[in-house]
């Protein structure tokens, strides 16, 4: 059985000065402010406050989290409040999930060059589709879907993958008629995946020449134009992964399918199992093995460098929008679709902005759940009584952490 409230902040804790010291050199700033984020959310580190229900006198201290979006306990909200400003974006249509995957020897390179092989893929994989979805052979329309980085697999390992979510159709190039395309089947995926290959080493190959890429350790010798070309010339030459999964059941199935991949961090916590003797036990799907449910045991050092392999560069977006679901159009576009398809344009929902609303109101908007309500009695209403600062102690005796 998995033992309650087993984290990943706990491994972090426990382990974490160790990593750090074993390795100095090798640790990004960004990888040591992750650390420091995820050992310190919801503790007296980062300060909080106590609260007090006025019905029984229950009192809880909540101390606040490190906001981080690489820590397992923080996406929560963000998340719904992400799913909530794209309610008004779903179209009564199909929607398809397109997945498009780069081969292990780009993985490598893009290890080392994470923003700029990161934003290839993107800009591959957007053009890809948006080519192939104009092509009159095909869909010949202008198509909008949203795009999602993962950079992981199950096993924690690097593992760069784009998730495209797809509407199934799209805008007539005179803008007067919706498109759909056939029952069941987007775009061929052979096709996306042959042009997604040209494009993504085009551009590769322009950012090696701008001399925007780095290579470090066994790399290295990639930095000799003849090299980094025989390094590529096997890739160029074989199948990348591109696949369509099975289309959703509608909407309500797209929003609650995006819930899951949008704000996911490498590993949840829930898939934690055991963390005893220096050792990490987790749970993982073995897709190459028809996704068998496995256990996998890593030494704790192994398990906090998997980790840290995901952390992206500061200020990278993972989560994209693009053709008719582009930010800059996306309001009048959508409008457009909606119209083209006959449906009434729905009333918009509480935007990001609203600052009427305190923490507390908008979890219970977004979540449905209630953070007021006392959780002993049930009856009463908690109460601030006292806020303390970042690694001060709360004065009070709170009977309940939370």
């Amino acid at each position: 059985m998995r033992p309650v409230g087993l984290e990943v902040a706990d491994i972090f804790r426990q382990c974490g000065p160790a990593f750090r010291a074993q390795n100095t050199a090798s640790l990004s700033r960004g990888q040591r402010r992750v650390m420091s984020a995820i050992e310190q959310c919801r503790t007296a580190a980062l300060g909080g406050h106590v609260e007090e229900c006025d019905a029984c006198g229950h009192q809880r201290i909540a101390y606040n989290s490190c906001r981080n979006r690489h820590c397992p306990k923080c996406q929560s909200l963000a998340r719904a409040q992400w799913l909530q400003d794209r309610q008004a974006e779903l179209l009564p249509v199909e929607y398809f999930h397109v997945v498009f995957t780069v081969p292990q020897e780009v993985a490598a390179i893009a290890y080392q060059n994470k923003e700029v092989v990161y934003n290839i893929l993107f800009q591959a994989t957007a053009q890809t589709l948006r080519t192939i979805g104009a092509d009159p052979k095909h869909l010949g329309a202008e198509i909008g879907f949203i795009a999602i980085l993962h950079t992981w697999g199950q096993n924690l390992l690097h593992h760069p993958h784009l998730h495209c979510v797809v509407p199934g159709g799209g805008i007539s190039p005179d803008g007067q008629r919706w498109v759909a395309c056939r029952p069941g089947f987007f775009l061929p995926v052979r096709v996306l995946s042959r042009l997604f290959r040209r494009l993504f080493l085009e551009l590769l190959q322009q950012a090696f020449d701008g001399g925007e890429l780095h290579f470090f350790n066994s790399l290295a010798g990639l930095k000799e134009s003849l090299a980094f070309a025989k390094y590529l010339a096997p890739v160029a030459h074989t199948e990348w992964v591109v696949y369509a999964k099975a289309p959703f059941g509608g909407p309500k199935q797209v929003l609650e399918y995006l819930g899951r991949y949008t704000h996911r961090v490498a590993i949840s916590n829930n898939r934690l199992l055991e963390f005893s003797g220096g050792v990490v036990t987790f749970a993982w799907k073995d897709y190459r093995h028809e996704s068998k449910n496995k256990t996998m045991r890593l030494d704790a050092h192994e398990f906090i460098r998997r980790f840290l392999l995901h952390v992206l560069p500061s200020g990278f977006q993972r989560i994209r929008h693009y053709g008719f679901l582009a930010n800059r159009y996306r309001q009048i576009k959508v409008a457009l679709c909606l119209k083209l398809l006959g449906v009434p344009t729905p009333i918009a929902a509480h935007s990001e902005s609203d600052t009427t609303l305190n923490y507390l109101d908008r979890y219970q908007r977004l979540t449905g759940l209630s953070l007021r309500e006392c959780p002993h009695c049930g009856k009463g209403q908690m109460v601030r009584i006292e806020s303390f600062l970042a690694g001060a102690r709360a004065r009070g005796p709170p009977t309940k952490t939370s």
